[in-house]
């Protein structure tokens, strides 16, 4: 048996490609129209929060909220150095300072702790990502944030349907995205996002940043035609708009795929307590454990491996690799170790539990069409490996 790192989350039904096939035959325009508007309002009323916008990417959606910070030179931008690198290429866009954050060890996402110590005068924005679908819990931060003007984020590309408290995640800052990648818990035929904002002046502004910045004009027209089919325009001062729109057939995956997203997001949570619970013995694995609330919905299914002066990480991945056909991944690479923003100058960092994290962690393959038999092949083979380890350690 062989069990790949997939880059495709989901299959979708019979059901599913006949409604989308539909679509396609029927939809006229073909962007921008009755299905993008049902998408927003499905997804607005499962988070709870209006001001909700379909985009091409998370990453768009955090280069139209970079946009809307107005950063200037020198502002800081706090952001944690273990996450994947979109959520901070926005804010230097703009000019910002990037402040590297180091994660808490356990839960493998922003320490709290380590954010106050690096909040400075010029600290304009926090960057919250509840990576590996892991609800960070930063509501204690929020009343030192709005005494300071500082603006939250919460990049939630991999924890929709996640909670803080009861509250679902992305909805208790000023800013927020989520993720429709094909890796993602539900995606939007392979790209896709949303943002959330929550000032109505400023959300009033994302249409047009979206789409090139298209509007009607502010007057009263003789004639349809004239003097154009429509307006450009942007109520922001010196910057220019995007075109970060979803195709209607895009925005009808969204619509299917936001019906199962709890379901879905069950059987990640089930399989992911199954496959911890089974590998309880081997006290050398340690993963993020949040089995008695929605806290965290296992986008991912990462552990740290801890290492002996003969074993690590890299002799475990080696094995499932070799003997048992199982791909596992590394993630993430921290940033500032990134050559990219070396050259930019964001090569500075005091992030030791991130050091440490990154050289232990190992992600094991968790694409949700994995058969039962394919799983259970997985949790067997890593037993396998992990006694077979032990004799070396």
């Amino acid at each position: 048996m062989k069990i790949i790192w997939s880059g495709r989350s989901h299959n979708y039904t019979k059901k599913d490609i006949d409604y989308l096939t539909k679509i396609i035959k029927t939809a006229d325009p073909l962007t921008q129209g009755q299905y993008l508007k049902r998408f927003e309002r499905i997804f607005s009323k499962y988070i709870g929060k209006k001001n909700v916008f379909a985009v091409s990417s998370a990453a768009a959606a955090l280069e139209i909220i970079s946009l809307l910070l107005k950063l200037k030179k020198d502002d800081e931008v706090i952001i944690p150095a273990h996450t994947y690198c979109a959520s901070a290429i926005p804010f230097a866009r703009q000019g910002a300072k990037i402040v590297w954050g180091d994660i808490d060890i356990d839960t493998r996402v922003i320490d709290i702790k380590d954010i106050k110590k690096k909040i400075t005068s010029r600290t304009k924005a926090i960057i919250i990502v509840h990576l590996y679908g892991f609800a960070c819990d930063f509501r204690e931060i929020i009343p030192l944030c709005k005494k300071k003007k500082i603006k939250i984020i919460e990049d939630c590309a991999q924890s929709l349907g996640a909670e803080i408290g009861k509250r679902k995640t992305g909805t208790c800052a000023d800013f927020s995205c989520y993720s429709f990648h094909a890796q993602k818990n539900i995606t939007t035929l392979g790209e896709g996002g949303m943002i959330y904002v929550k000032n109505n002046n400023l959300a009033s502004k994302v249409i047009g940043l979206r789409h090139n910045g298209h509007c009607d004009f502010k007057f009263r027209r003789k004639n349809y035609w004239s003097p154009a089919m429509g307006n450009l325009d942007l109520d922001i001062k010196d910057k220019w708009p995007y075109k970060f729109t979803l195709s209607e057939i895009q925005c009808g995956a969204g619509i299917v795929m936001m019906k199962k997203l709890d379901k879905l997001n069950n059987l990640r949570i089930s399989r992911a307590i199954k496959f911890i619970k089974s590998l309880s013995d081997f006290k050398e694995l340690k993963f993020n454990i949040s089995f008695k609330s929605k806290k965290h919905v296992y986008h991912l299914l990462s552990a740290y491996y801890k290492p002996s002066k003969k074993i690590n990480r890299n002799n475990l991945i080696q094995i499932l690799y070799d003997k048992y056909s199982i791909k596992c991944a590394v993630q993430y690479y921290p940033l500032y170790k990134y050559s990219l923003f070396k050259k930019m100058g964001f090569g500075r960092h005091t992030c030791p539990n991130t050091e440490k994290f990154y050289n232990n962690m190992i992600s094991f393959p968790f694409h949700i069409w994995m058969t039962n038999k394919q799983f259970d092949y997985l949790i067997s083979s890593v037993k396998k490996s992990l006694i077979n380890l032990q004799k070396h350690r």
